[in-house]
Protein backbone atom coordinates (compact mmCIF):
# COMPACT_ATOMS: atom_id res chain seq x y z
CA UNK A 1 0.00 0.00 0.00
CA UNK A 2 1.46 3.33 -0.98
CA UNK A 3 1.48 6.52 1.03
CA UNK A 4 -0.08 9.76 -0.23
CA UNK A 5 2.08 11.88 -2.54
CA UNK A 6 4.94 13.68 -0.82
CA UNK A 7 4.06 17.31 -1.28
CA UNK A 8 3.55 20.29 0.98
CA UNK A 9 0.95 19.85 3.76
CA UNK A 10 0.13 23.53 3.90
CA UNK A 11 -3.35 24.61 2.85
CA UNK A 12 -3.56 26.40 -0.43
CA UNK A 13 -3.63 30.19 -0.58
CA UNK A 14 -6.88 31.87 -1.53
CA UNK A 15 -7.88 31.51 -5.17
CA UNK A 16 -6.73 34.09 -7.70
CA UNK A 17 -10.20 35.01 -8.85
CA UNK A 18 -10.51 37.99 -6.55
CA UNK A 19 -12.04 36.02 -3.75
CA UNK A 20 -11.21 37.15 -0.21
CA UNK A 21 -11.68 33.70 1.27
CA UNK A 22 -8.99 33.31 3.98
CA UNK A 23 -6.43 30.51 3.89
CA UNK A 24 -8.10 28.72 6.80
CA UNK A 25 -11.34 28.35 4.79
CA UNK A 26 -9.96 27.82 1.28
CA UNK A 27 -10.64 24.49 -0.41
CA UNK A 28 -7.32 22.58 -0.38
CA UNK A 29 -5.89 21.42 -3.70
CA UNK A 30 -2.33 20.37 -2.82
CA UNK A 31 -1.92 16.74 -1.63
CA UNK A 32 -0.76 16.33 1.94
CA UNK A 33 2.59 14.71 2.69
CA UNK A 34 3.17 11.38 4.40
CA UNK A 35 4.44 12.99 7.67
CA UNK A 36 1.17 14.88 8.02
CA UNK A 37 -0.79 11.67 7.46
CA UNK A 38 1.40 9.85 10.00
CA UNK A 39 0.80 12.59 12.57
CA UNK A 40 -2.98 12.55 12.29
CA UNK A 41 -2.97 8.75 12.32
CA UNK A 42 -0.99 8.75 15.57
CA UNK A 43 -3.39 11.27 17.13
CA UNK A 44 -6.35 9.13 16.06
CA UNK A 45 -4.65 6.03 17.48
CA UNK A 46 -4.46 7.65 20.92
CA UNK A 47 -8.08 8.78 20.74
CA UNK A 48 -9.43 5.40 19.64
CA UNK A 49 -7.45 3.59 22.31
CA UNK A 50 -9.11 5.89 24.83
CA UNK A 51 -12.54 5.03 23.43
CA UNK A 52 -12.16 1.30 22.85
CA UNK A 53 -9.96 0.22 25.75
CA UNK A 54 -12.72 1.09 28.22
CA UNK A 55 -15.58 -0.02 25.97
CA UNK A 56 -14.16 -3.43 25.08
CA UNK A 57 -12.50 -4.52 28.33
CA UNK A 58 -12.20 -2.04 31.20
CA UNK A 59 -15.81 -0.91 31.54
CA UNK A 60 -17.33 -4.43 31.24
CA UNK A 61 -14.85 -5.84 33.77
CA UNK A 62 -15.20 -2.88 36.13
CA UNK A 63 -18.99 -3.10 36.01
CA UNK A 64 -18.90 -6.87 36.52
CA UNK A 65 -17.05 -6.28 39.81
CA UNK A 66 -19.40 -3.50 40.88
CA UNK A 67 -22.76 -4.99 39.79
CA UNK A 68 -22.31 -8.67 38.84
CA UNK A 69 -26.04 -9.44 38.90
CA UNK A 70 -27.00 -6.52 36.67
CA UNK A 71 -23.93 -6.14 34.47
CA UNK A 72 -25.82 -5.98 31.16
CA UNK A 73 -28.22 -3.24 32.26
CA UNK A 74 -25.51 -1.26 34.05
CA UNK A 75 -23.16 -1.42 31.08
CA UNK A 76 -26.00 -0.29 28.83
CA UNK A 77 -26.64 2.75 31.04
CA UNK A 78 -22.98 3.73 31.30
CA UNK A 79 -22.21 3.39 27.60
CA UNK A 80 -25.54 4.90 26.56
CA UNK A 81 -25.23 8.04 28.70
CA UNK A 82 -21.58 8.44 27.73
CA UNK A 83 -22.47 8.23 24.07
CA UNK A 84 -25.23 10.80 24.59
CA UNK A 85 -22.65 13.17 26.05
CA UNK A 86 -20.39 12.62 23.04
CA UNK A 87 -23.30 13.05 20.67
CA UNK A 88 -24.04 16.52 22.06
CA UNK A 89 -20.47 17.61 22.77
CA UNK A 90 -18.85 16.84 19.40
CA UNK A 91 -20.85 19.29 17.21
CA UNK A 92 -20.69 21.91 19.97
CA UNK A 93 -16.91 21.54 20.24
CA UNK A 94 -16.73 21.70 16.46
CA UNK A 95 -18.77 24.90 16.36
CA UNK A 96 -16.51 26.47 18.98
CA UNK A 97 -13.45 25.36 17.02
CA UNK A 98 -14.86 26.92 13.86
CA UNK A 99 -15.10 30.22 15.74
CA UNK A 100 -11.68 30.10 17.41
CA UNK A 101 -9.33 32.88 16.38
CA UNK A 102 -5.79 33.61 17.51
CA UNK A 103 -2.25 32.87 16.47
CA UNK A 104 -2.42 29.20 17.54
CA UNK A 105 -5.08 28.40 14.94
CA UNK A 106 -8.60 27.04 15.12
CA UNK A 107 -7.96 23.36 15.83
CA UNK A 108 -4.76 23.20 17.90
CA UNK A 109 -6.16 24.56 21.21
CA UNK A 110 -9.02 22.06 21.14
CA UNK A 111 -6.77 19.09 20.37
CA UNK A 112 -4.56 19.95 23.33
CA UNK A 113 -7.50 20.57 25.67
CA UNK A 114 -9.25 17.35 24.64
CA UNK A 115 -6.14 15.24 25.15
CA UNK A 116 -5.32 16.76 28.56
CA UNK A 117 -8.85 16.50 29.94
CA UNK A 118 -9.37 13.03 28.47
CA UNK A 119 -6.18 11.73 30.09
CA UNK A 120 -7.13 13.18 33.48
CA UNK A 121 -10.64 11.72 33.23
CA UNK A 122 -9.38 8.24 32.36
CA UNK A 123 -7.00 8.18 35.30
CA UNK A 124 -9.79 9.24 37.67
CA UNK A 125 -12.21 6.72 36.16
CA UNK A 126 -9.93 3.85 37.13
CA UNK A 127 -10.52 4.54 40.83
CA UNK A 128 -14.32 4.55 40.77
CA UNK A 129 -16.00 1.86 42.88
CA UNK A 130 -19.68 2.62 42.28
CA UNK A 131 -21.91 2.53 39.24
CA UNK A 132 -22.64 6.25 39.63
CA UNK A 133 -18.93 7.04 39.78
CA UNK A 134 -18.26 5.02 36.64
CA UNK A 135 -21.18 6.70 34.88
CA UNK A 136 -19.94 10.19 35.80
CA UNK A 137 -16.31 9.40 34.97
CA UNK A 138 -17.04 7.87 31.58
CA UNK A 139 -19.36 10.75 30.70
CA UNK A 140 -16.58 13.25 31.48
CA UNK A 141 -14.09 11.27 29.38
CA UNK A 142 -16.53 11.16 26.46
CA UNK A 143 -17.04 14.91 26.63
CA UNK A 144 -13.30 15.59 26.70
CA UNK A 145 -12.53 13.21 23.85
CA UNK A 146 -15.28 14.87 21.81
CA UNK A 147 -13.13 18.01 21.65
CA UNK A 148 -10.29 15.94 20.26
CA UNK A 149 -12.53 14.05 17.87
CA UNK A 150 -14.25 17.13 16.43
CA UNK A 151 -10.98 18.81 15.52
CA UNK A 152 -9.33 15.69 14.08
CA UNK A 153 -12.38 15.10 11.89
CA UNK A 154 -12.16 18.65 10.53
CA UNK A 155 -8.47 18.30 9.67
CA UNK A 156 -9.29 16.24 6.56
CA UNK A 157 -11.49 18.79 4.71
CA UNK A 158 -9.26 21.57 6.11
CA UNK A 159 -6.09 20.19 4.50
CA UNK A 160 -6.81 17.29 2.10
CA UNK A 161 -8.04 17.78 -1.50
CA UNK A 162 -11.07 15.79 -2.63
CA UNK A 163 -9.08 13.58 -4.99
CA UNK A 164 -6.93 12.35 -2.07
CA UNK A 165 -9.58 11.99 0.64
CA UNK A 166 -10.36 8.34 0.04
CA UNK A 167 -6.74 7.30 0.54
CA UNK A 168 -6.17 9.60 3.51
CA UNK A 169 -9.45 8.46 5.09
CA UNK A 170 -8.24 4.91 4.62
CA UNK A 171 -4.99 5.61 6.44
CA UNK A 172 -6.87 7.39 9.22
CA UNK A 173 -9.20 4.40 9.46
CA UNK A 174 -6.30 2.06 10.23
CA UNK A 175 -5.72 3.41 13.77
CA UNK A 176 -9.45 3.21 14.47
CA UNK A 177 -9.17 -0.55 14.14
CA UNK A 178 -5.61 -0.84 15.39
CA UNK A 179 -6.64 1.19 18.43
CA UNK A 180 -8.96 -1.63 19.49
CA UNK A 181 -6.17 -4.21 19.31
CA UNK A 182 -3.58 -1.95 20.93
CA UNK A 183 -5.94 -0.99 23.75
CA UNK A 184 -7.00 -4.57 24.47
CA UNK A 185 -3.39 -5.78 24.47
CA UNK A 186 -2.31 -2.93 26.73
CA UNK A 187 -5.03 -3.47 29.33
CA UNK A 188 -4.84 -7.28 29.31
CA UNK A 189 -1.10 -7.89 28.94
CA UNK A 190 0.93 -4.76 29.74
CA UNK A 191 -1.10 -3.13 32.52
CA UNK A 192 -3.15 -5.79 34.27
CA UNK A 193 -5.74 -4.37 36.59
CA UNK A 194 -8.46 -1.80 36.01
CA UNK A 195 -6.84 1.32 37.48
CA UNK A 196 -3.41 0.73 35.84
CA UNK A 197 -5.15 0.04 32.53
CA UNK A 198 -7.02 3.34 32.60
CA UNK A 199 -3.87 5.22 33.64
CA UNK A 200 -1.78 3.75 30.82
CA UNK A 201 -4.41 4.58 28.21
CA UNK A 202 -4.68 8.12 29.59
CA UNK A 203 -0.95 8.74 29.29
CA UNK A 204 -0.91 7.39 25.74
CA UNK A 205 -3.66 9.80 24.68
CA UNK A 206 -1.29 12.66 25.43
CA UNK A 207 1.75 11.00 23.89
CA UNK A 208 -0.12 10.33 20.65
CA UNK A 209 -2.11 13.57 20.26
CA UNK A 210 0.36 16.28 21.23
CA UNK A 211 2.87 15.82 18.35
CA UNK A 212 0.18 16.45 15.72
CA UNK A 213 -1.24 19.39 17.70
CA UNK A 214 2.16 21.06 18.06
CA UNK A 215 3.68 20.36 14.64
CA UNK A 216 0.85 20.27 12.08
CA UNK A 217 0.05 23.56 10.29
CA UNK A 218 -3.09 25.29 11.52
CA UNK A 219 -3.56 28.68 9.84
CA UNK A 220 -5.40 31.18 12.04
CA UNK A 221 -8.87 32.38 11.19
CA UNK A 222 -9.18 36.16 10.78
CA UNK A 223 -11.78 37.65 13.10
CA UNK A 224 -13.86 39.14 10.22
CA UNK A 225 -14.26 35.62 8.76
CA UNK A 226 -15.45 34.08 12.02
CA UNK A 227 -19.06 32.82 11.97
CA UNK A 228 -21.24 35.00 14.23
CA UNK A 229 -21.61 33.86 17.83
CA UNK A 230 -25.31 34.68 17.70
CA UNK A 231 -25.81 31.84 15.20
CA UNK A 232 -23.95 29.19 17.21
CA UNK A 233 -26.92 27.25 18.55
CA UNK A 234 -29.01 27.74 15.43
CA UNK A 235 -26.15 26.44 13.29
CA UNK A 236 -26.23 23.10 15.11
CA UNK A 237 -29.27 22.21 13.02
CA UNK A 238 -28.66 21.47 9.35
CA UNK A 239 -31.92 21.24 7.43
CA UNK A 240 -32.14 18.01 5.38
CA UNK A 241 -34.50 19.83 3.03
CA UNK A 242 -31.94 22.51 2.20
CA UNK A 243 -29.05 20.03 2.20
CA UNK A 244 -30.57 16.66 1.21
CA UNK A 245 -27.26 14.99 0.35
CA UNK A 246 -25.95 15.82 3.81
CA UNK A 247 -29.14 14.40 5.32
CA UNK A 248 -28.95 11.13 3.38
CA UNK A 249 -25.25 10.73 4.16
CA UNK A 250 -26.09 11.20 7.84
CA UNK A 251 -28.88 8.60 7.70
CA UNK A 252 -26.69 6.10 5.86
CA UNK A 253 -24.03 6.28 8.54
CA UNK A 254 -26.57 6.24 11.37
CA UNK A 255 -28.28 3.04 10.23
CA UNK A 256 -25.07 1.19 9.44
CA UNK A 257 -23.39 2.25 12.66
CA UNK A 258 -26.47 1.29 14.68
CA UNK A 259 -26.28 -2.20 13.25
CA UNK A 260 -22.56 -2.35 13.99
CA UNK A 261 -22.96 -0.98 17.54
CA UNK A 262 -25.62 -3.53 18.39
CA UNK A 263 -23.43 -6.25 16.90
CA UNK A 264 -20.41 -5.44 19.08
CA UNK A 265 -22.01 -4.19 22.33
CA UNK A 266 -22.44 -7.57 24.00
CA UNK A 267 -19.72 -9.44 22.14
CA UNK A 268 -17.83 -10.30 25.33
CA UNK A 269 -21.00 -11.65 26.92
CA UNK A 270 -21.98 -13.43 23.68
CA UNK A 271 -18.73 -15.37 23.70
CA UNK A 272 -19.19 -16.25 27.36
CA UNK A 273 -22.92 -17.05 27.38
CA UNK A 274 -23.89 -17.70 23.74
CA UNK A 275 -20.86 -19.49 22.32
CA UNK A 276 -19.72 -21.00 25.62
CA UNK A 277 -16.09 -20.05 24.97
CA UNK A 278 -14.91 -20.76 28.51
CA UNK A 279 -16.39 -24.26 28.39
CA UNK A 280 -14.87 -24.92 24.98
CA UNK A 281 -11.43 -23.78 26.14
CA UNK A 282 -11.01 -24.52 29.87
CA UNK A 283 -8.53 -22.19 31.52
CA UNK A 284 -9.28 -19.40 29.07
CA UNK A 285 -11.59 -16.44 29.54
CA UNK A 286 -14.07 -14.89 27.16
CA UNK A 287 -11.76 -11.86 27.06
CA UNK A 288 -9.12 -14.08 25.44
CA UNK A 289 -11.56 -15.07 22.72
CA UNK A 290 -12.56 -11.45 22.22
CA UNK A 291 -8.92 -10.52 21.72
CA UNK A 292 -8.55 -13.20 19.03
CA UNK A 293 -11.64 -11.93 17.20
CA UNK A 294 -10.43 -8.34 17.41
CA UNK A 295 -7.05 -9.30 15.98
CA UNK A 296 -8.61 -11.18 13.06
CA UNK A 297 -11.08 -8.37 12.41
CA UNK A 298 -8.36 -5.72 12.53
CA UNK A 299 -6.15 -7.53 10.03
CA UNK A 300 -9.12 -7.65 7.64
CA UNK A 301 -9.88 -3.94 8.14
CA UNK A 302 -6.26 -2.87 7.66
CA UNK A 303 -5.96 -5.03 4.55
CA UNK A 304 -8.92 -3.34 2.87
CA UNK A 305 -9.46 0.22 4.13
CA UNK A 306 -6.56 2.00 2.41
CA UNK A 307 -6.98 -0.03 -0.79
CA UNK A 308 -10.70 0.78 -0.86
CA UNK A 309 -9.98 4.46 -0.36
CA UNK A 310 -7.43 4.48 -3.18
CA UNK A 311 -9.86 2.68 -5.49
CA UNK A 312 -12.65 5.17 -4.75
CA UNK A 313 -10.24 8.06 -5.46
CA UNK A 314 -9.16 6.50 -8.76
CA UNK A 315 -12.62 5.67 -10.08
CA UNK A 316 -14.22 8.78 -8.55
CA UNK A 317 -17.17 6.81 -7.17
CA UNK A 318 -18.18 6.46 -3.53
CA UNK A 319 -21.85 5.42 -3.30
CA UNK A 320 -21.56 1.98 -4.85
CA UNK A 321 -18.65 1.05 -2.62
CA UNK A 322 -20.53 2.17 0.50
CA UNK A 323 -23.55 0.09 -0.55
CA UNK A 324 -21.31 -2.93 -1.19
CA UNK A 325 -19.71 -2.56 2.23
CA UNK A 326 -23.14 -2.61 3.87
CA UNK A 327 -24.06 -5.87 2.21
CA UNK A 328 -20.79 -7.44 3.29
CA UNK A 329 -21.19 -6.18 6.88
CA UNK A 330 -24.74 -7.56 7.14
CA UNK A 331 -23.71 -11.10 6.23
CA UNK A 332 -21.88 -11.94 9.50
CA UNK A 333 -24.86 -10.81 11.55
CA UNK A 334 -27.18 -13.21 9.76
CA UNK A 335 -24.65 -16.05 10.01
CA UNK A 336 -24.14 -15.67 13.77
CA UNK A 337 -27.90 -15.55 14.28
CA UNK A 338 -28.10 -19.07 12.86
CA UNK A 339 -24.68 -20.53 13.76
CA UNK A 340 -23.46 -19.18 17.15
CA UNK A 341 -20.23 -21.18 17.19
CA UNK A 342 -16.59 -20.30 17.70
CA UNK A 343 -15.45 -21.25 14.15
CA UNK A 344 -18.29 -19.20 12.67
CA UNK A 345 -17.35 -16.28 14.93
CA UNK A 346 -13.82 -16.36 13.49
CA UNK A 347 -15.09 -16.45 9.91
CA UNK A 348 -17.52 -13.61 10.60
CA UNK A 349 -14.72 -11.49 12.07
CA UNK A 350 -12.94 -11.68 8.71
CA UNK A 351 -16.03 -10.79 6.67
CA UNK A 352 -17.06 -7.98 8.99
CA UNK A 353 -13.54 -6.56 8.88
CA UNK A 354 -13.51 -6.52 5.09
CA UNK A 355 -16.88 -4.76 4.92
CA UNK A 356 -16.08 -2.24 7.61
CA UNK A 357 -12.69 -1.49 6.08
CA UNK A 358 -14.36 -0.42 2.84
CA UNK A 359 -17.06 1.54 4.69
CA UNK A 360 -14.55 3.30 6.93
CA UNK A 361 -12.52 4.97 4.21
CA UNK A 362 -15.10 5.50 1.47
CA UNK A 363 -17.93 6.78 3.67
CA UNK A 364 -15.60 9.21 5.43
CA UNK A 365 -14.48 10.58 2.08
CA UNK A 366 -18.08 10.78 0.84
CA UNK A 367 -19.21 12.76 3.88
CA UNK A 368 -16.55 15.44 3.39
CA UNK A 369 -17.97 16.08 -0.10
CA UNK A 370 -21.48 16.92 1.12
CA UNK A 371 -20.63 19.44 3.88
CA UNK A 372 -22.86 22.52 3.61
CA UNK A 373 -20.22 25.25 4.21
CA UNK A 374 -16.45 25.73 4.60
CA UNK A 375 -17.01 27.96 7.62
CA UNK A 376 -18.67 25.17 9.60
CA UNK A 377 -16.59 22.12 8.71
CA UNK A 378 -15.86 21.01 12.28
CA UNK A 379 -19.44 21.66 13.40
CA UNK A 380 -20.95 19.84 10.42
CA UNK A 381 -18.64 16.86 10.87
CA UNK A 382 -19.59 16.91 14.53
CA UNK A 383 -23.22 16.60 13.44
CA UNK A 384 -22.24 13.70 11.21
CA UNK A 385 -20.49 12.19 14.22
CA UNK A 386 -23.89 12.01 15.92
CA UNK A 387 -24.60 9.29 13.38
CA UNK A 388 -21.70 7.36 14.93
CA UNK A 389 -22.22 8.31 18.60
CA UNK A 390 -26.02 8.18 18.48
CA UNK A 391 -26.05 4.44 17.83
CA UNK A 392 -24.09 3.98 21.06
CA UNK A 393 -27.13 5.46 22.83
CA UNK A 394 -29.74 3.61 20.83
CA UNK A 395 -27.91 0.27 20.66
CA UNK A 396 -28.14 -0.47 24.41
CA UNK A 397 -31.81 0.55 24.45
CA UNK A 398 -32.53 -1.85 21.57
CA UNK A 399 -30.05 -4.63 22.24
CA UNK A 400 -30.62 -5.00 26.00
CA UNK A 401 -34.34 -5.85 25.81
CA UNK A 402 -33.76 -8.10 22.78
CA UNK A 403 -31.09 -10.15 24.57
CA UNK A 404 -32.98 -10.37 27.86
CA UNK A 405 -36.64 -10.57 26.78
CA UNK A 406 -37.15 -10.84 23.00
CA UNK A 407 -35.31 -13.88 21.75
CA UNK A 408 -31.69 -13.45 22.75
CA UNK A 409 -28.69 -13.28 20.47
CA UNK A 410 -30.29 -14.83 17.31
CA UNK A 411 -32.89 -12.06 17.17
CA UNK A 412 -30.30 -9.43 18.08
CA UNK A 413 -28.00 -10.32 15.18
CA UNK A 414 -30.88 -10.59 12.72
CA UNK A 415 -31.93 -7.04 13.58
CA UNK A 416 -28.30 -5.90 13.19
CA UNK A 417 -28.16 -7.30 9.67
CA UNK A 418 -31.44 -5.69 8.61
CA UNK A 419 -30.42 -2.26 9.89
CA UNK A 420 -27.12 -2.46 8.05
CA UNK A 421 -28.82 -3.37 4.77
CA UNK A 422 -31.25 -0.48 5.16
CA UNK A 423 -28.34 1.90 5.61
CA UNK A 424 -26.64 0.52 2.52
CA UNK A 425 -29.77 1.22 0.48
CA UNK A 426 -30.00 4.82 1.78
CA UNK A 427 -26.70 5.86 0.18
CA UNK A 428 -28.28 5.73 -3.27
CA UNK A 429 -30.44 8.76 -2.38
CA UNK A 430 -27.33 10.98 -2.41
CA UNK A 431 -27.22 12.84 -5.74
CA UNK A 432 -24.23 15.16 -5.56
CA UNK A 433 -21.58 12.43 -5.23
CA UNK A 434 -20.98 9.68 -7.76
Amino acid sequence: MRTPPARSPSPDPPPDDGSTLPTALAEPTRPVRAPWVAGICLANLGMWMAFFGPLQILLPEQITLIAPDAKEATLAWVTGVGAAIAMAATPLAGALSDRTTGRFGRRRPWIVAGALLGAAGLIALGWQESAIGVLAGWSFVQGALSCLNATLLAAVPDHVPVRQRGAVSGWIGVPQSAGVVAAVLLVTVVATGIAPGYALIGVLVLVCALPFALMAPDPPLPRPARPPWSDLLRSLWVSPRRHPDFGWAWLTRFLMQTGNAMFTLYLLYFLRDGVGYEELFPGSSAADGLLVLILVYTVAVVATTVVAGLVSDRIGRRRGMVALSGGVMALPAFLLAVFPTWPMSLACAVVLGVGFGVFLSVDNALVTQVLPTAEGRAKDLGIVNIASAGPQVIAPALAGPIVVHLGGYPVLYTVCGLLTLLGAASVWKIRGVA
